[in-house]
């Protein structure tokens, strides 16, 4: 389980606003860290998502960038590949696009992570019993609306093809009959939670209890990669309401395993991150002085993701309202998304003028961060170590600080997968085509 982009801080805010909303003082894991992890790839102190992950599914560390190649570009052999050797069941599911960084290094080779077309094809040849995200744009005919495709494959008709049933909400997930399942539950990335009551899309814990009760039954074991994935979007954009509700959902998820594990008495559960993302601090300065003091309180208010809020006021600047009518209109927007009552001047002059994709959400982020006192000191990833959870059977080998190799390495030795002997059947094959 991977809650991608949470670092040390992550945990701190969760723990905190949990103790102010319900008064408890651990998190479910806690009890469960048994130690952390270096996350850095072969290229930069720094790792991305490919990097990262690459490293957590198949124990080799590995350039920026990199789907489950090695720094010579070969193809190096995933845990999901094991699996599916050893005969047992797999799954991913996650909130990203599921032909995004971390599903993929589980289930394709690609030398560059903006391959996803061809990473959705990979995924498709690999006998994955349950995948569910979102991602639907790298699935579709080129001919259809909003395809990412540029040649002429309709991966649904595929996928049909290869058995499985195709669910595009919540309620066909409900639905599907017993076979293996592909959920594509967005064109791109899935909602914030924050932002999915909107949405006909099912929450990351439904989808891990979907994925755990279709595998769980297989007499030679399963092996699940679920990812919190859009922690770390919120992180890239120092959106900490949107951060923790991420968080929150994920833990749902993780109980959900974490129940099933106990049931059975037989089952691994491993939570790790890939990275940190944003450079969390929880208290800063506030007009020059430190305050020794964050507020978790203010993040309950807020009732919609920065990009969510971003789209609202770029609609808003789209009309052709007067520049104070916008600007009042802008302000009772974020008054009611964020809770916040004294929405400043500079904020909202900000808001005016800033343009880019990403920029309007980033401008919003500082009105909520500032109220918490709540930091970032990064829209990009950081070089923390981040903490490491096991549970179940094997739990005490992960005991201890470790380089994020290690989490794969042991992983094969639980399942008794043989990693470079299955990497070097991969290449061969390869030569032979």
């Amino acid at each position: 389980m991977i809650p991608d982009g949470f670092g040390p801080a992550s945990v701190t805010m969760t723990r905190d606003y949990l103790r102010w909303r319900d008064g408890q003082e651990e998190l479910l894991y806690d009890s469960l860290q048994v130690g952390s992890i270096r996350t850095y790839a072969s290229d930069s102190y720094i790792t991305d998502s490919a990097a990262g992950g690459t490293a957590l599914a198949t124990g080799e560390k590995t350039y920026n960038g990199a789907i489950s190649v090695d720094t010579s570009k070969r193809a190096v052999a995933t845990l999901l590949e094991g699996a599916e050797r050893r005969g047992m069941s797999t799954g991913l599911v996650v909130t990203s696009r599921l032909t995004h960084a971390t599903p993929a290094v589980f289930s394709a080779h690609v030398p560059d992570r903006s391959q996803e077309n061809r990473i959705a094809r990979q995924q498709l040849s690999k006998g994955i019993d349950v995948m569910l995200g979102g991602g639907r744009r790298h699935f579709l005919h080129r001919s259809a609306e909003g395809s990412a495709r540029e040649d002429s494959l309709d991966l649904l008709q595929v996928a049909r093809d290869r058995g499985y049933e195709v669910a595009e909400t919540a309620g066909e997930l409900d639905q599907a009959e017993e076979g293996r399942l592909l959920g594509l539950f967005s064109p791109g990335h899935m909602a914030y939670e924050i932002d999915r009551s909107s949405t006909r899309q099912p929450s990351l814990a439904a989808m891990t209890e979907t994925a755990i009760d279709r595998l769980s039954g297989s007499q030679d074991g399963y092996f699940l990669m679920v990812e919190g994935s859009r922690i770390d979007h919120a992180g890239h954009g120092n959106d900490a309401a949107s951060h923790l509700r991420d968080i929150l959902a994920f833990n749902k998820a993780v109980q959900s395993a974490l129940q099933s594990a106990r049931r059975d008495g037989n089952t691994l559960v491993v939570i790790v991150s890939d990275h940190e993302t944003g450079g969390l601090t929880l208290g800063r300065n506030r007009g020059g002085d430190g305050i020794y003091s964050w507020n978790p309180e203010k993040l309950a208010g807020a009732e919609a993701s920065s990009s969510a809020i971003a789209d609202s006021v770029r609609s808003i600047r789209s009309t052709g309202a007067s520049p104070a009518a916008k600007r009042e209109r802008i302000t009772g927007v974020l008054t009611r998304l964020t809770g916040i009552q004294d929405v400043s001047d500079e904020i909202v002059s900000n808001l005016m003028e800033v343009e880019g994709p990403y920029a309007v959400g980033k401008a919003v982020s500082p009105l909520v961060n500032r109220n918490a006192l709540v930091g970032w000191t990064s829209h990009a990833h950081t070089a923390v170590d981040v903490n490491l959870y096991a549970y179940g059977p094997g739990a005490n080998l992960f005991i201890g600080h470790h380089d994020n190799t290690a989490i794969a390495q042991k992983i094969a030795r639980l399942m008794n997968v043989d990693l470079e002997a299955m990497t070097s059947d991969l290449r061969g094959r390869q030569r032979a085509r």
